[in-house]
């Protein structure tokens, strides 16, 4: 198990050096009421006192009543300001929009929501000279379990490189509620979503193939297939270069 303590320390010191060198003035983040975001609002609150978490509700009725309630809980928990965006409406229009110009898949629809949150948040950000901190770790990049551009896309990570299993390990650390730790990890983009269910394996089983190099074979043969897939979102877009 890591030290978390030293873990605190170090990541609220990395935070505050790249507020320091960016010259910005707060922080803002996606508070989805889920474990990764909880993680990170608190690590950013405590390196900047002008840390904003915002709820974007859009497109699923759990955003609305669970995730809005637990967002609200780590709010108050660790005095995290909090302002709601309400994408809802948004998300209508240009999921009809787009609808008439193509045929929207199921998956396709359900990404433009997370697309349409980190558009609200660089917006604000923009307007308030903050930074925007991004809430995706470790086992989800491994596995490509993000929208590219949506939730994929941000200033600065600080649990960038932790796995689902440590997150929970830092959260019981921090003293975060247990029902913020005990909640099925979801996108909540669709009702009933889970992402073990969407994904087909266990963040147990990603875990143990993460960090002791081993998992039952038909679960590292679904990690790899994923890991594989989803090369193309851990990389920066092909751009063509004239060499003279």
């Amino acid at each position: 198990m890591r030290d978390y303590i030293d873990e605190t320390v170090r990541r609220v010191s990395f935070i505050m050096g790249l507020l320091k060198e960016s010259g910005a003035r707060g922080i803002v983040f996606g508070n989805s009421g889920g474990k990764d975001s909880a993680l990170v609002g608190i690590l950013c609150k405590l390196a900047c006192e002008n840390t904003v978490g915002i709820i974007m509700p859009c497109g699923s009725k759990r955003n609305y009543g669970e995730d809005m309630s637990d967002a609200l809980l780590i709010a108050e928990q660790y005095g995290i300001e909090t302002r709601t965006v309400d994408l809802g409406g948004a998300y209508d229009t240009i999921k009809q929009a787009v609808g008439e110009a193509a045929g929207l898949t199921e998956a396709a629809a359900a990404n433009i929501a997370p697309r349409l949150r980190m558009t609200a948040l660089y917006a604000i950000a923009a307007s308030e000279g903050a930074l925007v901190a991004g809430t995706g770790n470790r086992s989800e990049r491994h596995m490509g379990y993000f929208t590219k551009w949506g939730d994929g896309a941000f200033d600065f990570n600080p649990i960038a490189d932790l796995t689902v299993t440590e997150i929970y390990e830092f959260l019981e650390h921090m003293g975060t509620p247990g029902r913020i730790i005990g909640k099925p990890p979801s996108a909540g983009l669709i009702e009933g979503q889970t992402d073990e269910s969407d994904m087909g394996v266990s963040y147990k089983s990603i875990d143990a193939y993460l960090l002791q190099g081993e998992c039952p074979p038909e679960d590292a043969a679904v990690i790899e297939r994923y890991h594989r897939a989803s090369e193309h979102k851990r990389k920066p877009p092909a751009a063509f270069e004239c060499k003279t």
